[in-house]
């Protein structure tokens, strides 16, 4: 069985930073490709970012790139997201993904992604 569990989500103020992370078991962690994706209240769930499975690729929403950084230890079956910068508009549920696929689709689909977490919550205050 696939768990896939978020932590670290808080409330934190605009300019600060935050990191999530997202633990996985029940399969071959290095082989897929994981995601984050976040989804505000009222709109759809959007991608944010992407790593591939040997955690020598990334992809970035353009919303996020130049603020945060994406990264995983297969060691640990773990991935990693840190925030920084963070803006009121970052505010959302955060979700962990694992992917078809050992690489990252260049649009971050979630039709991509199979095995989902529940989510953490970011709260950013202006």
């Amino acid at each position: 069985q696939v768990q896939v569990v978020e932590s670290g989500g808080d409330l934190v103020q605009a300019g600060g930073s935050l990191r999530l992370s997202c633990s996985v078991s029940g399969l071959a962690f290095g082989d897929y490709a994981m995601g984050w994706f976040r989804q505000a209240p009222g709109k759809v769930r959007e991608p944010v970012s992407c790593v591939n499975g040997k955690n020598d690729y990334t992809l970035y929403a353009d919303a996020v790139k130049g603020r945060f950084t994406t990264s995983r230890d297969n060691a640990k079956s773990t991935l990693f997201l840190q925030m920084s910068s963070l803006r009121p508009e970052d505010t959302a549920m955060y979700y962990c993904a694992v992917s078809r696929y050992r690489p990252c689709g260049g649009s971050m689909s979630t039709d991509e992604f199979r095995y989902w977490g529940q989510g953490t919550r970011v709260t950013v205050s202006s």
